[in-house]
């Protein structure tokens, strides 16, 4: 059974993340191997078939790449390290959004040849949400092409990072045997099978001038953040220690990226990387995070105390759900929990007993007793939601949310049998529950099944994994694109709800204005005076235009960016009522909302193709032709970067088409970027087969 961490001060909640095929997986199996967690490496895609300790879904194992983000733990240096492995690929981006929001820091692995591609801009995007702390991690220097010091200027000019080089290294490509450290002016050098012994010798005397050099520009760096580093600077007493308080102090505070660098495949430089992660990323008393608890109807923020002593403050950012029960993911930010203590869910209220605690080594458990402030675990058979906060009941406050992106893709998909039926259901409910970016719904023209998500790839794996863990075979079609419609011009509006059929009758009039907004959010603006509409059928009025925006009348889609401006009205003081002020906003929806020249908006996607510069004029076209417009190209070393924004609906397929056009030579990725103006052509398609749709059902 595992131990209670008893000094928080030596505790590290660490996240790795990177662009694809950056070696995330592979760095993190070299720690557990050198940490002594696992006794043998074994590879993503290696020969013996075992694949990689945290890449423990069958699917994983079998592409070779990581889908859902795994956690374990280590001892180094009498610190306790808690590691999130998180996916590179933007389908699974969720799994990286909740990965950070629960670290205190980050090694962002970049790869020696590729540098700073696609993907490393949107996890440095999504570190910069939650303010964490990173240091970078130059892999793969044992490549042909390797460059860490160009890796470090890209890290300055594509993600604007003080970046500063903590190593240079000793040999590149097939000569790569070790590093210069800057700090100590050292060189190190791993031998044996697996780089586990490290001989420290001089610097090499065609590396001396560089590494002065180098050590030159990461003092003049550092202390411009340390005022005792740079009067040592002028009296020519430097220590070590003053340099590392110095990285470290501007490390945490996100002034200055120190740089490292390695190969994690060939087992060089991943020690000297664990110690920085001891050296220069923060303990949990040494990062802010904040709850949020209502004062007098308002929210209130807070900042957590980060001791055991205090009211327990833990999140639920991760939840799996296997045939023993759900597994909860836990990182608790406040106060202690032991087992057998209950808890309570401040979204449901419900109270619940810990029955088992654990610490989670990829998918094997670990039993733990308890737990206290800065720890990531695990519970065992409590079911709740991803993002539940939980307390001990004598604190009402929940932690700030994960930002969940919203869904650009849809597949409508069909049982092949009942049992099929049955099946899907349980797999479908656990989905959901487990991602927030996975969706469910009914198509109502048909009645078929619709999930939504992030990609095709995010949609592929889950029908995949319908099929292995749910043993629910289903007919999949074809993919749909979460378009959106809007208006284009303002349309002022006059509309009376009236209906009398004995008895008391409805009534309501409302006067006021609808326009476009550039938010994209539905707002309402109540500028009515006199008392014309009476105060509690205000309230009416924005739910009904609400109750509008789901589907829109032009094209049957979601409305974006609806302004409603209410400015006048009438009411009966016997026949007016919440249902009557509803049914006249419904009316002036139906009646106005149409007038206002309504057009399609379509999902946009940022995508970025690399592969040899022989096929640049290639890849152009394969974006051109589907209506892309090319933002910008990069050519280094004889591989060419493409960059643009092409809509969704042009994306599907391009896999194949890219793969042909380049030899199989050129990779892609793409992320949603923003809602645009789709072309006449395609607002006239899909209004005739919205006009379709509505026909049929009449």
């Amino acid at each position: 059974m595992s131990k209670a961490i008893s000094d928080i001060n030596k505790v590290r909640n660490i996240g790795i993340s990177a662009h694809i095929d950056s070696g995330k997986t592979t760095l993190t199996e070299r720690i557990l191997f050198y940490t002594k967690r696992i006794h043998k490496v074994h590879e993503v895609r290696g020969k013996d078939g075992v694949g990689a300790t945290m890449d423990s879904m069958e699917l994983e194992r079998e592409r070779g790449i990581t889908i859902a983000s795994a956690a374990t733990h280590c001892t180094w240096q009498d610190h306790h390290v808690n590691i999130i492995d998180t996916p590179g690929h933007v389908d699974f981006t969720i799994e990286v959004e909740r990965s950070l929001r629960v670290l205190d820091g980050a090694v962002l692995v970049l790869c020696a040849v590729a540098g700073v591609q696609s993907q490393s801009i949107t996890v440095d995007r999504q570190m910069r949400r939650y303010n964490v702390p990173r240091i970078a991690f130059v892999n793969k220097c044992d490549r042909t092409g390797a460059n860490p010091a160009r890796v470090c200027d890209q890290l300055r000019e594509k993600l604007k990072h003080n970046s500063v080089m903590m190593q240079i290294p000793i040999g590149l490509e097939h000569d790569h045997q070790g590093v210069v450290d800057l700090v100590t002016m050292k060189g190190f050098i791993f031998e044996g099978e697996t780089g586990e012994e490290i001989k420290e010798i001089p610097i090499p005397a065609n590396l001396q001038a560089e590494a002065e050099a180098r050590r030159e520009q990461l003092l003049d760096t550092v202390s411009m953040y340390h005022d005792g580093l740079m009067e040592a600077m002028l009296e020519d007493r430097v220590t070590e220690e003053m340099v590392r308080a110095a990285v470290r102090k501007a490390t945490i505070s996100r002034d200055i990226t120190p740089v490292f660098m390695g190969s994690a495949y060939k087992n060089k430089g991943v020690q000297l990387l664990l110690n920085s992660v001891i050296e220069y990323l923060p303990n949990p008393t040494e990062v802010t995070n904040q709850a949020v608890r209502l004062v007098d109807e308002k929210e209130e923020h807070f900042d957590v105390r980060v001791v055991p002593d205090a009211p327990l403050l833990s999140l639920a950012f991760k939840l799996e759900v296997s045939p023993y029960g759900q597994l909860t993911y836990l990182r608790v930010y406040q106060g202690s929990l032991s087992k057998g203590d209950f808890i309570v869910n401040q979204r449901s209220r419900d109270k619940v007993k810990v029955g088992r605690l654990v610490r989670m080594h990829a998918d094997s458990m670990e039993d733990i007793e308890s737990t206290s402030a800065g720890d990531i675990v695990a519970l065992f058979g409590v079911d709740c939601a991803s993002g539940d906060t939980f307390t001990d009941g004598h604190v009402q406050a929940s932690m700030t949310a994960i930002h969940v992106p919203e869904p650009v893709v849809s597949l409508a998909i069909k049982p092949a049998s009942q049992k099929a039926q049955d099946n899907m259901s349980k797999a479908l409910q656990r989905f959901t529950k487990e991602d927030p970016t996975f969706r469910t719904g009914t198509d109502e023209e048909t009645g078929d099944t619709l999930i939504s998500g992030m990609g095709e790839l995010h949609l592929e794996v889950y029908v995949e994994r319908m099929k292995r863990e749910y043993n629910a075979e289903v007919q999949v079609g074809r993919p749909r694109v979460a378009y959106r419609e809007t208006m284009t011009k303002k349309v002022p509006f006059d509309y009376t709800h009236k209906k009398q059929t004995g008895g008391s009758g409805q009534y309501g009039r409302i006067i006021g204005e609808l326009s476009p907004t550039e938010s994209g959010d539905f707002e309402f603006v109540n500028k009515v005076v006199g008392g014309n509409i009476p105060t509690e059928y205000i309230g009416s009025v924005e739910k009904g235009f609400r109750s509008c925006v789901d589907r829109g009348e032009f094209y049957g889609f979601p409305v974006a960016g609806l302004q409603v401006l209410l400015q006048d009205g009438a009411a009966h003081s016997v026949d007016s009522s919440d249902n009557a002020f509803q049914a006249a906003a419904r009316g002036a929806f139906r009646e106005y909302y149409v007038q206002g020249a309504p057009t399609v908006l379509e999902p946009i996607m940022k995508v970025a193709v690399e592969g040899p510069s022989e096929f640049q004029g290639d890849i152009m076209g394969t974006i051109m032709k589907r209506r892309g417009i090319i933002l910008g190209t990069t050519e280094e070393d004889g591989f060419t970067r493409i960059e643009g924004d092409v809509p969704l609906s042009e994306m599907f397929g391009y896999a194949t088409v890219l793969r042909s056009a380049t030899q199989g030579k050129a990779e892609f990725t793409m992320e949603f970027s923003r809602y645009g103006i789709a072309p006449s052509e395609v607002c006239e398609e899909l209004r005739k087969v919205w006009l379709e749709k509505r026909a049929a059902k009449k």
